[in-house]
């Protein structure tokens, strides 16, 4: 290793143990308390257990109960990595180079500015993609054995949705391109990581916020007063009343049960409940939308640090 390849290293190095020592800290903790969990679980049938209207035994249900909140333990450390790697590693990536001056010595060494930036951030890209594809992995793989099971994480969970697949990796990549950009303009570490922890965490609130807007949910339409299909896994978006001609109408119409439910739906001439809800395989859908969000920016934030590293004097 040599070159701007073997300085990146060595700057980064403390990072790079640091990541490494979690992710190897977390896997012999996931690994004791998953395989616990599936000795507690074995020998039960788990088939009744799926979905908010499944029941379980008190056996699966008292070691899926313990399992449930290490798990959403593991998910908060998930959901806070991207704006970890922006704040600790991509801020001072350059803006530290910058604010102590150091980057005159570094471009004197026959390096230019380009080529140091594409060896030092490319190397926190391989590292920060490597910790979090190990964490969102650790997420899925403990939560697997009880997932969507009742009373517990669910796959539209915030521990679950934007802690684990592929949009996990892509959001700290993000995280690491937004804390370099602002490095690089705001030429202060400190200042620049809290200027990063609000971009990482507004950005990941407004998909957050805003995620179901981006998908139509599927209707599930149940005629006059017969029982409602069972949610199961699905994500609700809640109810509407329905009219002959198609049109739905909001819940706060009608809001009865029993008999004077039903006068109540005579009388508005409604002749069916709606229920919105997003099925399970809407995951892959959601995931593939902040994914793909995500990496559009990270890319975008890359190309204006190194158009901005060409055209701006450094010194």
């Amino acid at each position: 290793m040599t070159g701007t390849l073997w300085l990146a290293w060595r700057q980064q190095r403390l990072l790079i143990i640091t990541g490494a020592v979690l992710v190897t800290v977390l896997t012999v903790w996931v690994a004791l308390r998953r395989a616990d969990l599936i000795e507690a679980l074995s020998g039960y049938d788990l088939s009744q257990c799926k979905g908010w209207n499944g029941v379980c035994p008190p056996e699966t249900y008292n070691a899926m109960t313990e399992s449930n909140g290490g798990i959403r333990t593991l998910g908060a450390i998930g959901l806070a990595l991207p704006a970890a790697i922006g704040m600790f590693w991509g801020a001072p990536l350059i803006g530290r180079e910058l604010e102590g001056g150091t980057i005159k010595v570094v471009l004197t060494q026959d390096t230019g500015a380009r080529s140091w930036f594409a060896a030092r951030f490319g190397l926190a890209a391989l590292c920060a993609v490597a910790v979090s594809t190990a964490v969102a992995g650790l997420i899925a793989w403990w939560w697997a054995p009880i997932s969507n099971m009742y009373d517990g994480v669910y796959w539209h969970d915030a521990y679950i949705l934007n802690a684990s697949g592929p949009s996990a990796v892509a959001g700290a990549l993000f995280a690491l391109a937004a804390g370099t950009a602002i490095g690089l303009l705001v030429r202060r570490t400190l200042p620049a990581m809290g200027l990063t922890l609000a971009v990482v965490l507004g950005t990941a609130a407004v998909l957050t916020f805003f995620r179901r807007d981006f998908v139509t949910p599927v209707d599930r339409v149940t005629a006059g007063m017969a029982p409602k299909q069972l949610i199961g896994s699905a994500w609700s978006a809640g109810y509407r009343y329905l009219t002959p001609d198609g049109a739905q109408h909001p819940l706060e119409n009608c809001l009865f049960s029993g008999e004077e439910l039903r006068r109540c739906m005579d009388e508005h001439g409604f002749v069916g409940r709606v229920h919105k809800v997003y099925p399970s395989s809407d995951f892959w859908t959601f995931q593939g939308i902040d994914t793909t969000v995500y990496l559009l920016l990270a890319l975008a934030l890359v190309i204006l640090t190194a158009g901005l590293l060409r055209r701006r004097r450094l010194g």
